[in-house]
């Protein structure tokens, strides 16, 4: 053989192993886009997002949010995302039929789509879920009605009516309510706090002025009780009225002492965040969840896998957890 050509050859080769080595050395940058940032129900999810990248080397995670919950807001964070081509975006919708397009886009551009809370989310390859939502929200009912002795009035909130799973927990609770407590009168359901807890004060003190005699609140958001609780210190009437809801123990530890919130439900944040970026790294290396998987993550051991409404899957979990003043210390964030 010519012996420029076997040189030729033995570079080519060399050029060859050396991209190859390459490709396995580029680390994959997954990103989680959470609905808001700078708030403990997300700071906590951030520690999962980071420590599964201490757990994987040769990923990079970062995340990021608007700073308000304004869809938007998280819709430009997105496209920002897209344009600097992050390998796979693992994002928390604040309303999921305001990011179809955007979510479309994305994986046109190749880039893996991955969700959490937002089982209607058709532009998604997999939407990871910690349980499901109708019974978690049902759950939280039983509990409320058991605290109002199944009788009287009883209210319930929500981020905002575009939020997927807070609607779902709303309308699970208040099916439940329907089914099994005939004496529970459910008034002014799904009220919006837009995720601030300000807000959800002021909407508790209006409905308290409205409804003097309200016996329960189920909230939604994570910030929700914290809202209701103050309001029901204000009055007077921790301990008289019932509340309920999604959030987390070092946020409601106050209100919990105080009887101003009755007791809370939640999954934890971290956990969530380290699963929607453990089933991001799946797509990225060609492999998908399947039905029963163990993901390696406690709640999310026996996943259950259904289709989604568009081409992708709904992951769930069973990671959901019941806490009040006798037991909220057990969880540290």
């Amino acid at each position: 053989m010519n012996r420029k050509l076997i040189c030729s050859a033995v570079a080519l080769a060399c050029l060859g192993a050396a991209g190859s080595l390459y490709a396995q050395d580029k680390q994959q940058a997954i990103t989680t886009v959470v609905k808001i940032t700078g708030i403990a129900w997300f700071d906590r999810m951030e520690a999962g997002v980071k420590e599964f990248a201490t757990q994987n080397a040769g990923v990079k995670t970062e995340q990021t949010g608007p700073g308000q919950a304004d869809a938007a807001q998280q819709l430009r964070v997105i496209e920002d995302l897209i344009a600097k081509k992050v390998d796979a975006l693992a994002v928390v919708p604040i309303d999921p039929a305001a990011l179809e397009p955007v979510f479309k886009k994305a994986m046109a551009k190749g880039i893996k789509v991955v969700t959490h809370e937002a089982d209607n989310q058709k532009n998604t390859m997999v939407d990871v879920e910690a349980f499901e939502n109708a019974a978690y929200g049902a759950r939280i009912n039983d509990r409320l009605a058991e605290c109002m002795g199944q009788t009287g009035k009883w209210t319930s909130f929500v981020g905002s009516l575009g939020m997927q799973s807070h609607v779902q927990w709303a309308e699970g609770g208040a099916a439940n309510a329907t089914k099994k407590y005939p004496k529970m009168q459910l008034v002014d359901a799904k009220t919006e706090s837009n995720n601030d807890a300000t807000k959800a004060y002021e909407k508790a003190k209006e409905l308290l002025r409205k409804h003097p005699d309200i016996k329960g609140f189920q909230g939604g958001s994570s910030v929700d009780v914290l809202g209701i609780g103050r309001a029901l210190e204000e009055a007077g009437l921790q301990g008289k009225v019932c509340v309920f809801g999604t959030g987390l123990p070092s946020e409601t530890a106050k209100y919990l002492e105080s009887g101003a919130i009755t007791g809370i439900a939640f999954w934890d944040p971290k956990d969530a965040g380290l699963a929607m970026n453990k089933v991001a790294k799946l797509l990225l290396d060609g492999k998908t969840v399947t039905d029963g998987m163990d993901l390696g993550i406690k709640g999310y051991d026996k996943v259950k896998v259904t289709k989604g409404p568009g081409a992708g899957l709904v992951v769930k979990g069973q990671a959901w957890v019941d806490a009040d003043k006798s037991n909220y210390k057990q969880y540290p964030f």
